[in-house]
């Protein structure tokens, strides 16, 4: 098992940063701190106002060799709404890979195989291969349902298995 983050009362998030669509005029927000519990939360609202609709918040990680763990396993608590959570092999390109998945308002662990991450940029699937790289530079949570709403995802640990 190869822990990409832990979070825990104290641990450093200044290489977590939030990206809302008020880099395309939209009006979303989003922030990102430690709650009294130690657990990563990412909150906000989502609004549809000037094309706007989505939040984000990214960990800036040291790459990270992908030994044999090809599972990406979090520990996690939605608000009942779908998600997206993104990896990057490279932190330059312009594109992600991702995968989706829908929270139940208790404690969750998801699990996505990392061979199953599609290429995605603004929203539209590329024409290249799923995920097939032998490292990882970045992840990433992402919420874009295309209505307004208010958010909040609470997130414990990720690791690849």
């Amino acid at each position: 098992m190869q822990t990409i983050f832990d979070f825990q009362h104290n641990v450093d998030i200044s290489k977590w940063n939030v990206v809302v669509d008020g880099v395309m005029g939209g009006e979303s927000t989003g922030d990102f701190q430690l709650n009294e519990d130690g657990h990563g939360l990412f909150k906000g609202l989502i609004s549809l106002e000037n094309n706007g609709g989505f939040s984000s918040v990214r960990y800036d990680m040291p790459k990270m060799k992908i030994l044999n763990n090809k599972i990406v396993s979090i520990r996690l608590k939605g608000d009942g709404r779908n998600y997206q959570f993104r990896v990057k092999n490279n932190d330059r390109d312009y594109f992600s890979y991702i995968t989706e998945f829908s929270t139940n308002g208790e404690w969750q662990d998801v699990n996505f195989p990392l061979e199953d991450m599609y290429p995605s940029y603004r929203g539209r699937k590329l024409d290249k291969p799923d995920f097939n790289h032998s490292q990882i530079d970045e992840v990433s949570f992402l919420i874009a349902n295309k209505k307004n709403e208010v958010f909040q995802l609470l997130i414990d640990k990720i690791e690849l298995k």
